[in-house]
């Protein structure tokens, strides 16, 4: 699945680390969503979003 995360990471001068926090997760986690190796669950994809403050379609979208 195709995400936005690094750019959007990188808009708000976010390390992995730091949106690794705000999620509650490891910044490996973080590291494989925005690489692709990993999709995220669902309830994670709605943090993910919250933490953006957009829906998750604004973020994920299909190959």
């Amino acid at each position: 699945m195709n995400n936005r995360l690094k750019v959007l990471r990188a808009e708000r001068d976010w390390s992995q680390q730091d949106l690794a926090d705000r999620l509650e997760v490891s910044r490996q986690s973080v590291n494989a969503i925005e690489k692709g190796r990993y999709d995220p669950s669902l309830p994670l994809a709605f943090k993910i979003a919250d933490v953006f403050d957009l829906a998750i379609e604004e973020i994920f979208n299909r190959d």
